[in-house]
């Protein structure tokens, strides 16, 4: 595996009362035991695309794609909200923020909003011979996906741009839609999304595979690292010896048995920031359901040890924290610290900034040890595709099994219909 877990700061036998009995974890992945079993059951039929997007059989078409886009354009825009849109953010700041990052990768800018100021601004420093636009909405119903579309389709032709499909390309599932609609009318190409898996867990699929391509990440090496633990949990492991299922029941056992209703996921590594923001997603959606589930929080060390942790230290004791770690930085980073002539902090002098890092992070573990916070550590060698790939079908894997055992459908979002339902209504009032 690409990654360790560490849950013994989740445990009584380290922080007290506010942990868990090894009895209670252990009661927690029995359960999970015939789920297991019934999860591989539905993949081995083929029920559950959800599970094996690290097997989509796309690369070569995707790569060739990409490739032509990366050849041809110097800004990429990607259209999309929420799943159609984080997990594609979040690997290219995987790419954007390499040491030595590829020269031929087009900038790539991700439009989930519709605040007109940022979209106005954008049109009228684009160029748009130099520009390609990849819309994406699972649906193809997506208010704010479509509009974006629409504005920018009327911008290319008011820029004299004729051939809108070299420039222009969208992902949305089969059968007709209102994005399709608009496609087949200015012939862009559509590639097809699998109607089976949501938009939260599509980041493997071309959703977020196609703009880490253009950006320059390595795609292949992306699934294969989540094919490891995906091949792990399909060997028959038992929940004892499958990382994600301990996390899960760790998650499950918290808020069940202390009240935990607040779950904070806090790298420490830049280029992992926006991990966080898919995992909050991923964990929100799936599992905040008929009054049951966590609240994620995503949090960056060491910025959040000087704006959150008084609350995380002296605040409502409500909260579990999971720290991702990394052991071992590339040796470009290792920068030291030059001599501070004069100053009494003398212990910074000729330390690095990783170990200054890792410093912070062992110092906030061991302060919310204390204070009798669980806290978990996931610890990475370090920050490349393979191990990004694995720690996205890590959480994939505790999120589903987790909605196990809360009774909860973790693949659905009834309740985000709601609220799309009141917005298409408040559109057809202003007719009125």
């Amino acid at each position: 595996m690409s990654y360790t877990q560490d849950i013994s700061c989740c445990l009584a036998q380290q922080i007290g009362e506010s942990g868990l009995e090894d009895k209670e974890i252990v009661f927690l992945l029995d359960r999970l035991r015939p789920i297991l079993e019934a999860l591989r059951n539905a993949h081995a039929i083929n029920d559950l695309s959800v599970l094996d997007t690290p097997n989509i059989d796309d690369l070569s078409s995707l790569t060739t794609l990409s490739r032509k886009w990366r050849e041809k354009f110097e800004t990429v825009w990607i259209l999309g909200a929420g799943g159609s849109s984080l997990g594609g953010k979040m690997l290219y700041e995987l790419s954007e923020k390499k040491a030595n990052p590829s020269e031929s990768s087009p900038r790539v800018v991700f439009f989930e909003n519709i605040d007109p100021f940022t979209f106005q601004k954008a049109l009228q420093n684009c160029d748009f011979d130099k520009t390609g636009v990849l819309a994406i909405s699972k649906s193809g119903e997506t208010l704010e996906t479509v509009a974006q579309l629409s504005l920018c389709l009327s911008a290319w032709n008011q820029a004299g741009i004729d051939r809108l499909s070299d420039q222009f390309m969208a992902i949305s599932q089969p059968g007709q839609n209102s994005l399709r609609i608009i496609c087949e009318k200015t012939n862009i190409p559509v590639l097809d999304h699998d109607p089976r898996i949501g938009g939260r867990y599509s980041i493997l699929s071309l959703v977020g595979v196609l703009p880490a391509l253009i950006a320059g990440v390595n795609g292949g090496d992306l699934r294969d690292g989540a094919k490891v633990v995906l091949d792990h949990f399909l060997s028959g492991c038992d929940p004892q010896s499958f990382a994600p299922a301990i996390g899960a029941a760790m998650s499950v056992g918290l808020a069940e048995k202390k009240n935990i209703t607040q779950t904070v996921l806090m790298p420490y590594c830049d280029r992992l920031n926006l991990f966080g923001r898919w995992y909050r997603q991923l964990w929100a959606e799936s599992l905040g359901k008929n009054g049951i589930g966590t609240t994620p929080i995503d949090a960056l060390g060491a910025v959040d040890q000087h704006s959150q942790m008084q609350l995380y230290l002296d605040g409502p004791s409500d909260k579990m924290f999971t720290f991702i770690r990394v052991v071992n930085s590339e040796a470009g980073e290792k920068i030291k610290i030059p001599s501070l002539v004069g100053s009494d902090l003398r212990i910074l002098d000729g330390r690095t900034l990783n170990e200054l890092m890792d410093v912070q992070y062992r110092a906030a573990a061991i302060a919310l040890k204390e204070r009798g916070r669980p806290c978990r550590t996931i610890e990475i060698e370090s920050v490349n595709e393979r191990v990004v790939g694995g720690l996205i079908m890590h959480f994939i894997f505790e999120t589903i099994l987790s909605g196990h055992l809360l009774n909860v459908d973790p693949l659905d979002q009834p309740a985000v219909e709601i609220a799309k339902r009141f917005a298409k209504k408040f559109l057809r009032d202003l007719e009125a």
